[in-house]
């Protein structure tokens, strides 16, 4: 029975769920602008925790044919066949159909369409069709992963505004080099698998160019929040900071002698970025009444 509990426990990728956690945490307290409204927080955090898990959970399902022929996720539930398919798809579909209804009932419209856009483009046109038919396809599935935070802050603000626009623009930046830098490290992996990943389809240093690129492109978004008023000037110091210090280890790609080394850098400090990006967002939102008396003394 342990064992078993333990399979659907990995099957959904805790792991993943905590960290679009706290993507979501930090999109909510941005738009509220430190009025945190506690219960509204811990019912879209849950509802969030259920459709992340859902999503997991198929994506795993999807994929279990990849999985087998990968080191780094041969090892997973059901490419072992520790769980039948039939019990991932009751398991994802009774996860999801729960995390839908509590959103809908405890949040907004604007935040379920959100989340069940992310579900959509994550688990039907990225893991169903994209991954394993175009080396763009992290591009398009970038977006599942701006729906986190965009749902916290539609939550919390009532509607989809430039400040959530913004957000889906900065998490889906921050995805593809992170992404990226995973193919660069297990691009042997990918190519034996058959997925064509960027870095199999154009070789390492195209990709490692484009890594650059949109880290650049990631940080311009990023520091637009504070430029917006939406985030204050420590806000703005310390991801201006964290993100040159990404976008340093990232250019180090091009005279590297070990390319393992530096793709498993990048993608580790990719974690960090956003990290910090979502705690910087939920502890230095800038209050309207504070930017009014602000602006009140500018010419």
């Amino acid at each position: 029975m342990f064992e078993t509990l333990r399979n659907f426990w990995r099957v959904a990728k805790p792991g993943i769920i905590f960290a679009n956690l706290i993507s979501t945490a930090g999109g909510f307290c941005l738009a509220s602008r430190g009025r945190i409204d506690s219960p509204l927080l811990a019912w879209t955090l849950t509802g969030m925790a259920l459709m992340v898990a859902s999503a997991c959970v198929f994506n795993n399902w999807i994929d279990r044919d990849i999985d087998q022929k990968m080191a780094r996720t041969r090892h997973r539930v059901l490419a072992q066949g520790r769980m039948s398919s039939t019990a991932a798809i009751i398991f994802g579909t009774l996860l999801g159909a729960a995390g839908a209804t509590l959103l809908l009932l405890r949040t907004n419209g604007i935040t379920l369409a959100a989340v069940l856009s992310g579900f959509a483009v994550y688990v039907g046109l990225y893991s169903l069709y994209l991954k394993r038919a175009s080396g763009h396809a992290v591009v398009i599935g970038s977006l599942a992963g701006a729906a986190p935070p965009v749902a916290g802050y539609c939550t919390a603000s009532g509607c989809f505004d430039p400040g959530a626009l913004l957000l889906a623009v900065i998490f889906s930046l921050w995805q593809i080099p992170h992404a990226y830098a995973i193919a660069v490290l297990r691009r042997e992996e990918y190519a034996a698998a058959g997925i064509p990943v960027f870095a199999v389809r154009r070789g390492a240093k195209t990709a490692k160019r484009h890594i650059v690129g949109y880290i650049i492109a990631f940080q311009a978004a990023a520091l637009m929040l504070a430029l917006g008023r939406y985030a204050g000037y420590t806000y703005f110091a310390v991801v201006a900071t964290v993100g040159l210090l990404w976008l340093i280890l990232a250019l180090q790609g091009f005279h590297t002698t070990d390319e393992h080394r530096w793709a498993r850098n990048v993608y580790a400090f990719s974690i960090l970025m956003v990290t910090i990006l979502s705690v910087m967002m939920s502890v230095d939102a800038v209050n309207p009444l504070n930017t009014n008396l602000l602006l009140s003394y500018l010419p």
